[in-house]
């Protein structure tokens, strides 16, 4: 029985529960569930904190887990990510008030406010910055304004609560991070991650391409086909007019329109865009 780590709450709390259920596996039904045996797919789903998950896998308790990669790296748990997952991305950035600081330099010998201690001394640590890191379990937004920090660390979206702070974000980004499968670290191969890794590949791929279908004068096929060489090579196929050909491809989502465009440019016609549920690569 495979044992995989799911995020109880939280942003990637969802997103999560989707992907799996869309890879085939049974998720839980109420909020209160922590442990989900889906006996016909040899899984068994582990409800947990999603800082806590990356300790878990690390030790071994559990075979694999969803996180993020900031919880991964923050953790100094002995797990390696396998894939990404496409959701839950962040950016991990440091912000002090303008004038005070702006490079990681200048960090040196003050306090920096952060949820993810680990992440930022090994960050200091690499760029031989010398600070004393504050820990806080809640926003840190305020640490500045309430006199326990002088720089604050932490994921920056739009920017506009740190403003609303007077503080601004300055250096490069600490980390961009975003949901992750992850396994322990060295840990021996595994049929069933693979087959779970697989699975999730599936489900990003969908999400990311549509199957594109069209008729086009046979003239221009090949034509056709350097707009839409899909993954390996398009399907063509002969109609009852053997003028025409039917031609079948993998397209990335973001593109359809131009590329149908571009198709009924060339004289394709019948140009349908479908919905792909799952796939296997």
């Amino acid at each position: 029985m495979l044992r995989i780590a799911v995020p109880n709450k939280g942003s990637l709390a969802d997103p999560a529960a989707e992907m799996l259920r869309e890879a085939g596996y049974r998720t839980r039904r109420d909020s209160k569930e922590l442990v989900v045996n889906d006996e016909a797919n040899g899984v068994e789903l582990f409800y947990l904190r999603p800082r806590d998950i990356a300790v878990y896998v690390g030790s071994g308790t559990v075979d694999c887990g969803i996180t993020g990669r900031d919880l991964l790296l923050d953790s100094g748990s002995a797990a390696t990510e396998v894939m990404t997952l496409g959701f839950g991305g962040s950016t991990f950035r440091y912000a002090g008030r303008p004038g005070h600081v702006a490079t990681v330099t200048d960090i040196g010998g003050r306090r920096v406010a952060t949820s993810y201690p680990g992440l930022v001394e090994k960050h200091l640590a690499d760029h031989g910055v010398q600070a004393e890191v504050v820990r806080l379990d809640g926003a840190v937004e305020t640490a500045i304004t309430l006199g326990v920090a002088d720089v604050i660390a932490d994921v920056v979206e739009t920017g506009a609560t740190l403003r609303s702070q007077g503080l601004e974000v300055f250096g490069d980004p600490i980390l961009r991070s975003e949901a992750v499968l992850i396994r322990r670290d060295g840990s021996h191969e595994d049929s069933a991650i693979e087959v779970l890794r697989r699975r999730m590949l599936g489900v990003v791929t969908a999400r990311h391409y549509v199957m594109l279908d069209y008729d086009v004068p046979a003239a221009f096929v090949d034509a056709a086909c350097a707009v839409t060489p899909g993954l390996e090579s398009p399907t063509v196929s002969s109609l009852q007019n053997p003028d025409w050909k039917a031609v079948r491809a993998m397209v990335p989502r973001t593109v359809t329109n131009r590329v149908m465009d571009e198709l009924y440019e060339l004289g394709a016609r019948a140009i349908l865009v479908t919905d792909i549920a799952a796939c296997r690569l």
